[in-house]
């Protein structure tokens, strides 16, 4: 059995999308195939319609159980989406997953174990990871034989590459193990001139590392996760459909007992040369405002670098997921009837919008930190602005469904932290900037601008 995690900090890459459509893509060649979702947000089920009020056990189910000594199924939570296709769903409890197994004994190897005693059942399990460094990654990691990192040809994509790497490069070190790592360009667009430069940096610093398949951006794609279709079913003829076969294909091809080596040898060599080609397409903006461990930027000085350039003419938050036409770019604009029409927004307030948003976000001259915690009773932060001390900053909770949240009024600099629920200390599992402790553990940070 052949297990491929789906990991990139950087949220919006199309993990998701690559998880989905490769495991139906594998099915569909006949391979017997397991996707596994450890993404608190659910998105599997939600892009295979499968309801959510009738999801009732999770992979989380099955994690916990066998740390409790009472293992239950992996058969008792499986979803069949098609012949030899089978979703293992996630919750929103997967949010508590860390701070209920903490204490437990050799925990980053829970669904490690869980998997192993399905080998026989699968050909191929495809993992789902969340866009945190956490103990879901962790595990999924601990659990592979190879990590496939999704690669954006966009605006930050070298530069959110060679930290990706970086992680990558210490938790293998923790685990002690080989995994076959290979980088994999989506979402791109042909017909932006940033975008094929890009994509020429990524193959020129990471030729043997690469998958030759480029996911391309379509609309197709879009178009049957609002469905709750993989692309094989919702349009056969589709580029989209086209990618993820050769993709398939292309991973089948690799004899991972051959070519997996040890990532820390492979990837440390290629960090710095590929930091160096982001400083160079980031030389021209300066940052603003850090967004959960995410930097807005804005425009300093005309740059002479082309895919710089280009860059500036479109910068746009990092939220944005797809191209969006801009009539004084040709290359980029849109074709009409791939422009969606806009539909009535209501005004949201802004205590509104923070509630949607977990993580770290600067307000003004105050931080805002929100978490998802469904079943603690009392969440806090400690850090370097209280001495350590949780009791001084209780986290106030917001929602019935556990969202907790703080404002603190933190000045300029460069903070460590850790969040403390129920009493047990932990990162924050929202916030993807962090930094080894002098205790092995990982404190969060949030830099202030």
């Amino acid at each position: 059995m052949r297990t491929i995690a789906i990991v990139n900090q950087k949220g919006g890459c199309g993990k998701t999308t690559v998880s989905i459509n490769l495991a139906s893509a594998l099915s569909g060649k006949g391979y017997r195939t397991l996707l596994v979702d450890m993404d608190p947000q659910a998105h599997c089920a939600v892009g295979l319609a499968v309801p959510d009020e009738q999801i009732e056990q999770s992979i989380y189910d099955v994690l916990v159980s066998h740390s409790r000594g009472e293992p239950l199924r992996l058969s008792e939570i499986m979803w069949k989406i098609s012949d030899r296709f089978e979703l293992a769903p996630a919750s929103i409890d997967l949010a508590a997953f860390e701070q209920q197994m903490s204490g437990v004994v050799d925990s980053e190897s829970t669904l490690r174990n869980v998997l192993k005693k399905a080998k026989r059942d699968y050909d191929y399990v495809v993992i789902d990871c969340p866009p945190v460094v956490g103990a879901l990654t962790f595990n999924a990691i601990r659990a592979a034989t190879d990590v496939v990192v999704p690669v954006e040809t966009g605006y930050f994509s070298l530069h959110g590459l060679s930290k990706q790497l970086s992680t990558l490069n210490v938790l293998c070190e923790q685990c002690s193990q080989s995994i076959n790592v290979m980088v994999l360009a989506s979402m791109y667009d042909i017909r932006t001139k940033m975008g094929r430069e890009i994509l020429g940096e990524l193959r020129k610093h990471f030729g043997d590392r690469m998958f030759t398949t480029v996911v391309n951006f379509n609309t197709k794609l879009k178009e049957a996760a609002s469905l709750g279709q993989p692309v094989s079913e919702y349009d056969p003829a589709s580029k989209g459909h086209k990618d993820f076969e050769a993709l398939a294909e292309e991973l089948v091809a690799t004899d991972t007992q051959t070519h997996r080596v040890e990532v820390v040898d492979v990837l440390q060599s290629r960090i710095e040369a590929i930091s160096a080609s982001a400083e160079e397409l980031l030389s021209s903006v300066k940052p603003i405002e850090k967004r959960g461990g995410t930097a807005v930027l804005e425009p300093v000085e005309v740059v002479k670098s082309a895919a710089v350039s280009e860059a500036v003419k479109i910068n746009k938050p990092v939220e944005e997921k797809k191209p969006v036409a801009i009539s004084e770019v040709a290359e980029i604009s849109k074709p009409i009837e791939e422009v969606e029409p806009v539909a009535e927004v209501k005004t949201k307030s802004l205590d509104e919008k923070l509630a949607e948003f977990y993580g770290v976000r600067q307000v003004g001259e105050a931080v805002m930190f929100v978490s998802l915690y469904p079943r603690a009773e009392r969440v806090a932060i400690a850090g370097e602005f209280n001495n350590w001390q949780p009791d001084q900053h209780p986290f106030k909770k917001v929602s019935e469904n556990g969202v907790w949240q703080i404002k603190l009024p933190l000045g300029k600099g460069r903070y460590r932290y850790r969040l403390v629920v129920d009493g047990q200390w932990q990162q924050d599992p929202y916030n993807g900037m962090t930094e080894v402790n002098p205790y092995g553990e990982y404190n969060s940070v949030v830099e202030v601008c």
